[in-house]
């Protein structure tokens, strides 16, 4: 994740402006500037909250507590390609009607901090932070969620 600046995509006019929403993928071009990066030309894939799949309350929830947890931990210009691919899934899959969303994002949560180096790997969780089909597995032990809890707290973020 990216923090970019655009001029005018809110006016009527604006050509981005559908593709910059909150919640989107997106192709994007971007220009290093002076103050940060700039916005050339935007492509929208797919907007995860507007979907028509996901349109239930409980899989919005799920959205946004995904984005908000990327907004919490991820700060600065480092590149993630296994969070990026593991976030993509995340979302993908929270649009499947027969997924338990919550969950997913404990399983999602648990997978992105152990990536960001804040839970360690055990033989509890071995399966949870190295099966590639995660969104499968069953509801997260207790140490699971102990060990979420304590690394939300010592990131002090």
């Amino acid at each position: 994740m990216l923090w970019a600046t655009a001029r005018s995509v809110r006016e009527e006019r604006s050509r981005q402006r559908y593709a910059l929403q909150d919640f989107s993928l997106i192709k994007v071009s971007l220009v290093r500037g002076k103050s940060g990066w700039r916005i050339g030309s935007v492509e929208g894939e797919r907007n995860y909250f507007a979907d028509t799949l996901s349109g239930t309350r409980e899989a919005r929830a799920a959205v946004a507590a995904v984005v908000r947890l990327l907004r919490q931990f991820l700060h600065g210009e480092i590149a993630h390609p296994t969070l990026f691919d593991d976030t993509k899934s995340a979302l993908e899959k929270i649009n499947y009607k027969s997924i338990d969303h919550s969950g997913l994002v404990d399983i999602y949560t648990l997978r992105f901090l152990h990536t960001l180096g804040y839970v360690a790997t055990t033989p509890e969780l071995n399966q949870y932070l190295t099966t590639r089909e995660w969104w499968q597995l069953p509801v997260l032990p207790e140490k699971a969620v102990a060990a979420i809890k304590k690394a939300k707290q010592a990131s002090h973020l």
